[in-house]
């Protein structure tokens, strides 16, 4: 008795599976859910929550809010930043301070889990929308994200 049993549970099972893909079939959406990419490049739009690449913004005095606490660097799970700094002396104080001389992004190592963007104190670094990231060279995958002769822009402190 107990091998009828199991193939009734196993019907009633595969029913109630098709109930919700058949409410999903018939109640679907209206509109056209496919985005014909390459074709609508310039039409293309992404949800807020897309995951690009990382970026670091600077403004128009190529000034930036990264203090090179190194905090997306540890919440990193498999080391895909990388930020080499160096204590300067701060005229203003006399005394050294720490800054970023590179801030390195490897995107061939990274997993774009946005655990660098959540740790980061000053919101320095974000994801972009940049999806088009394909490469033959393993060494066009690796960013510096600061740009030459950029510096912290004031008021941003550790």
């Amino acid at each position: 008795m107990g091998y009828f049993s199991d193939i009734i549970h196993g019907f009633k099972t595969l029913l109630t599976g098709m109930k919700v893909t058949g409410k999903y079939f018939f109640n679907a959406r209206k509109e056209i859910i496919t985005q014909q990419y390459p074709d609508n490049r310039d039409t293309l739009t992404f949800p807020e929550r897309f995951r690009g690449r990382v970026d670091m913004p600077h403004n128009e005095n190529n000034e930036h809010r990264c203090t090179g606490c190194q905090a997306c660097e540890i919440a990193c799970p498999n080391g895909s930043i990388e930020i080499i700094w160096d204590r300067v002396l701060n005229p203003e104080t006399g005394k050294k301070k720490k800054a970023i001389e590179k801030h390195i992004y490897h995107l061939s190592m990274c997993t774009m889990c946005n655990l660098c963007i959540v740790a980061c104190p000053t919101d320095a670094i974000v994801m972009t929308h940049e999806f088009e990231l394909a490469a033959y060279d393993r060494s066009d995958l690796t960013f510096v994200l600061n740009k030459p002769g950029s510096k912290l822009m004031a008021g941003v402190e550790e």
